[in-house]
């Protein structure tokens, strides 16, 4: 169970979407309004090849600092393979991937995505669709969350609804399930709460239709800029006081928490030895503990 044509055809189109997603925002930072941010020219992003410390691929970490909208987002993209670390096999026996015990080769492409914004009205937000093959197994995850630190009941209902419908003509249960499954895995335990608003997220997508599940992946990602822009670019220019750029450090902070002792992805990527610049991008530029 090769599948070459079908992770290439995977991956091409995740690198695909890596270059509009880049250029929807270079031109949003080209409309940001030039009188809250007079000195500050345009963002730009910063593209940089990455490779795996062993064994096989790579991919293109993409960051902008310091926009006029964006204080920091990345755009990344990769296509990595070799073989997991006893670590990772382990985990991915215990999740029940037929044949890894006996064969560990893998290969992994996706994108990835955080932005930070500077203006504490609009929302950071989270996106990033995968798949995973090894020898026994293939299947797809992903999905797209929203983390505002001072929220708006219509910008979340916007976000919402345009997760739904991307969703349903692929499963009439996707939504209700995915987002669910978005609600429990973007928890904080040890702080007793979620990190934004939520969204979708799913894992481990295999139903043995690799065309109708890629066709699902590729409809959570299409939804991602319809989804978010017209947030950014309804608060990119509202007036904002020092409590609420305070309030948005302090979210900064719940983000980090999240990412570096939950999240699943950031685990796999440290763990599979790829670079740790592109895995730790989504870390905000500035957060605050209180």
């Amino acid at each position: 169970m090769e599948m070459t044509a079908e992770r290439h055809q995977a991956a091409a189109w995740f690198r695909e979407l890596r270059d509009r997603i880049v250029a929807a925002f270079e031109a949003l930072e080209d409309r940001a309004p030039a009188d809250a941010t007079a000195d500050t020219p345009p963002g730009r992003f910063e593209v940089t090849p990455t490779a795996r410390a062993e064994d096989g691929g790579g991919g293109i970490m993409s960051v902008m600092r310091g926009g006029r909208v964006f204080e920091k987002v990345g755009v990344n993209w990769s296509e990595v393979h070799g073989t997991l670390a006893p670590r990772a096999q382990g985990a991915m026996a215990a999740r029940g991937v037929p044949g890894i015990e006996a064969d560990p080769r893998f290969w992994a492409s996706g994108i990835s995505l955080v932005a930070h914004m500077q203006n504490p009205h609009a929302p950071a937000v989270h996106m990033n669709t995968r798949m995973f093959w090894t020898p026994g197994a293939w299947w797809f995850g992903g999905g797209s969350d929203l983390n505002p630190c001072l929220e708006y009941a219509e910008d979340t209902a916007h976000f919402h609804d345009t997760l739904r419908a991307a969703c349903g003509p692929h499963g009439a249960d996707y939504y209700d399930r995915f987002k669910a499954w978005a609600d429990e895995y973007f928890f904080i335990p040890h702080r007793g709460r979620a990190r934004g608003v939520g969204g979708v997220f799913y894992d481990d997508l295999s139903t043995g239709d690799w065309a109708a599940d890629f066709a699902f992946t590729r409809a959570v990602g299409e939804a991602f800029l319809p989804a978010f822009l017209p947030l950014a670019g309804r608060r990119m220019g509202q007036p904002w006081r020092d409590a609420d750029k305070d309030a948005q450090l302090i979210h900064r902070g719940l983000y980090a928490e999240y990412n570096l002792v939950y999240d699943r992805g950031t685990k796999f990527g440290l763990e599979t030895g790829h670079n740790p610049d592109a895995v730790l991008m989504s870390l905000p530029p500035l957060a605050k503990w209180v």
